[in-house]
């Protein structure tokens, strides 16, 4: 499809869907990744210019044919947007959907939300000067925003996978085994998430990739939670433990996202939720994330050699990394 043709298909799509004329400007691609193409443009609606954000699910995103679809979540287009508007009714700063978008438009299935300004690089956020009044804030936010997205109620997105911590456990387990990929420190990963999975733990809604990376952060901190295909029902500890992996600390000194403390995060979390937090039960997840994000290295690694891609290529060989970060954190060296 020419680039005149994909405009001229969108601009149709935003005026049925959002507002006519629905003219299209400054249409720009953002990325194209394995399972969504991401693209920003500004738009005539109602006599406004406004901006905009369109992903559309790749061919590849939902393929049946995959031996592993269904193991673990994910979520396709229409449940993507569905369970965003329900955590923005939730008070959640979700991307604000404005059209989901069939097939029958001509793009393919897909969203588009209204765009918001800011930094996702964490990098940048952790180092340069203008974010340090955002970095003082955001393990405070953090645990106000995810005390809101486990509050969303479960019945408005009954197409979330639900998954107990075992159940979690033994679908990365079908992934190394599908692959035949074996390691010693992988396998003591494993055993140990298993005999030291939490029980009879509260349900809910979860994110499953809340992390540094996937915020949208101006210099008052945290102005949107982005990538909620993985969003699942489960224990909620799981989205606490995650943001503290040392991996999305990004070379950041503190534990929560390179930025913050445990303290700060777990505090704030409780006063807005009214429920207590176990560093126990937090500190679990945070350990069986470095195995699961080992498992998600090796993964992507495997992905990229079938699709001759230098970025996934590149984690996979990162596979020891969160492994050993693993095996620090259950020894006591954070």
């Amino acid at each position: 499809m020419s680039s005149e043709d994909f405009a001229a298909r969108l601009q149709a799509a935003i005026a049925r869907h959002v507002g006519a004329p629905g003219t299209v400007h400054d249409l720009q691609r953002l990325t194209g990744g394995a399972n969504k193409t991401t693209w920003s443009f500004d738009a005539d609606v109602a006599g406004k210019r406004a901006q905009f954000i369109l992903q559309l699910a790749s061919p590849r995103a939902n393929d049946e044919s995959n031996p592993l679809a269904g193991v673990s979540p994910h979520l396709i287009a229409d449940e993507d947007a569905r369970l965003m508007i329900a955590a923005v009714k939730a008070g959640v700063p979700a991307p604000r959907v404005r059209a989901i978008l069939k097939d029958d438009v001509g793009l393919g299935a897909g969203y588009v939300t209204e765009r918001v300004a800011g930094e996702t690089l964490a990098t940048k956020i952790l180092r340069e000067e203008r974010f340090a009044g955002a970095r003082a804030t955001m393990a405070k936010q953090c645990g106000t925003i995810l005390a809101a997205i486990h509050r969303i109620p479960l019945a408005e997105v009954p197409f979330l996978m639900k998954l107990t911590p075992l159940e979690h456990i033994a679908a990365q387990r079908r992934i190394i085994e599908f692959y035949g990929f074996h390691s010693p420190a992988l396998e003591l990963g494993l055993k140990w998430a298993e005999q030291h999975a939490p029980r009879n733990t509260r349900h809910t809604v979860v994110h499953g990739d809340f992390r540094a990376g996937n915020f949208i952060v101006g210099e008052e901190g945290i102005r949107l939670v982005l990538d909620w295909e993985i969003g699942q029902s489960g224990d909620p500890m799981q989205d606490l433990g995650w943001v503290c992996v040392k991996t999305w600390r990004f070379g950041g000194k503190n534990p929560v996202g390179g930025f913050g403390t445990r303290e700060d995060l777990f505090e704030a979390y409780e006063k807005a939720s009214g429920h207590s937090v176990d560093p126990a039960h937090v500190r679990f997840w945070e350990a069986y994330g470095s195995v699961r994000w080992g498992i998600g290295c090796f993964s992507m690694g495997t992905r990229g050699t079938e699709e001759v891609g230098i970025e996934r290529c590149a984690i996979g060989r990162r596979v020891e990394e969160p492994l050993w970060d693993f095996l620090n954190l259950i020894e006591g060296r954070d």
